[in-house]
């Protein structure tokens, strides 16, 4: 079990480390890199070639103009999640909508702005289909939460 976790810039790390750190508490291997599709794309090809046998998913977070997850799905196969990442302009819009405004026939997943554990969920349910052990622990998750959430209305209500 694989993901690759590619970001624009090293500043868009902390947008997607809890979901790094939920990918790898679920013993999947990560890979992160820090490439751009405009400043180093000989780079990011190179990458991609590298990966494409061995990886089932792959997280591209960007912002601004944000081509990071449209490039990266257009020289693979590999389902690709794109992560918009909130810029100074526009408050994360712009980013999202170059994510998600994709051209017919090179599709991209695309999460909420910032938040790199939605992505990382994704990765996982969609890893499911192949792994049987992860859907068991994402039933886990999603118990998990449901039990925090009925204790947080228990003790709201002071029962």
């Amino acid at each position: 079990m694989k993901v690759a976790v590619v970001m624009g810039s090293k500043s868009d790390y902390p947008k997607l480390e809890e979901g790094i750190n939920l990918l790898e508490k679920y013993d999947v291997e990560v890979v992160v890199r820090a490439l751009s599709a405009h400043r180093t794309p000989k780079q990011l090809m190179s990458f991609l070639e590298e990966i494409e046998d061995n990886t089932d998913v792959i997280i591209a977070a960007a912002g601004k103009a944000a081509h990071l997850p449209g490039v990266i799905a257009s020289h693979t196969l590999i389902p690709v999640i794109g992560l918009p990442i909130k810029s100074s302009t526009m408050d994360g819009l712009d980013s999202l909508l170059s994510i998600v405004q994709m051209p017919k026939g090179i599709p991209v997943a695309t999460v909420t702005i910032d938040l790199g554990l939605n992505a990382a969920l994704m990765a996982l349910q969609i890893m499911s289909i192949k792994y049987p052990k992860l859907k068991e622990d994402l039933k886990l998750y999603r118990e998990e939460m449901e039990a925090k959430v009925l204790e947080d209305d228990k003790n709201l209500r002071g029962n």
